[in-house]
């Protein structure tokens, strides 16, 4: 099997964990190479307290050596106020770790989460991964969020329909342990970051895929 660069880019600590956490674990299990880019960042400017910028650094920090990442990268644009910005100061950064992984893959969040972050990231993904530029890049997908991508209704948004399905069996519990790592962001089901709730929907996942548990994705480009 040929080990593989694979970059997966989260608006915001956890929705890699969220959207895509099994997949992380079977890549790296596999052998291949994954590198995580966080968009946003806590700062005091932003409006966050030294305690909970220094809380969410050792989230950061603790996840990280859980899964094995090969990278971190952290753009630290503003949480929440990408809407504010330029689009090149969104693009220029994220393209400049494109070009330093090369990755073959890269995931990415789904347009039409409610979140206005997710949208902002998916276009500058998509910016930053055009074939004509990148052509080591062969696979784009979207994974789904809990919280977000449930509640982006969007007029003549058709949702979320996945058309690829990842199979997270073995990796399941080690996901769910991670999603547990970010204290300030999860709570009791039936809040929708909640272990039970990501637990739930893997299944449900898994169903569609024929295996005990799954995550899905929406194919948005591959090469072959």
């Amino acid at each position: 099997m040929k080990r593989k660069n694979i970059l997966i880019v989260a608006p915001h600590a956890d929705d890699e964990t969220l959207g895509c956490g099994g997949t992380i674990l079977r890549a790296i299990h596999e052998g291949h190479s994954v590198h995580w880019l966080l968009v946003t960042g806590m700062s005091v400017e932003t409006g966050f307290s030294p305690e909970q910028i220094q809380t969410r650094k050792k989230e950061i920090d603790k996840v990280s050596k859980m899964y094995g990442f090969a990278s971190v990268h952290e753009l630290m644009l503003p949480p929440a106020m990408l809407e504010t910005l330029p689009k090149g100061n969104v693009i220029v950064p994220l393209l400049s770790v494109v070009n330093e992984i090369e990755p073959d893959e890269v995931y990415t969040v789904f347009r039409n989460d409610a979140h206005s972050d997710h949208e902002i990231v998916y276009d500058a993904v998509m910016s930053a991964t055009k074939s004509f530029r990148h052509p080591f890049i062969k696979r784009v997908l979207a994974y789904e969020t809990m919280s977000e991508t449930d509640f982006g209704m969007k007029p003549g948004d058709s949702g979320f329909r996945p058309n690829v399905f990842i199979n997270i069996s073995p990796h399941l519990d080690q996901k769910l342990d991670i999603l547990e790592e970010f204290k300030s962001e999860i709570g009791e089901f039936p809040f929708p970051r909640s272990r039970k709730a990501l637990e739930s929907l893997a299944f449900v996942r898994g169903v569609q895929a024929n295996c005990n548990a799954a995550e899905a994705f929406m194919l948005l480009k591959e090469i072959q």
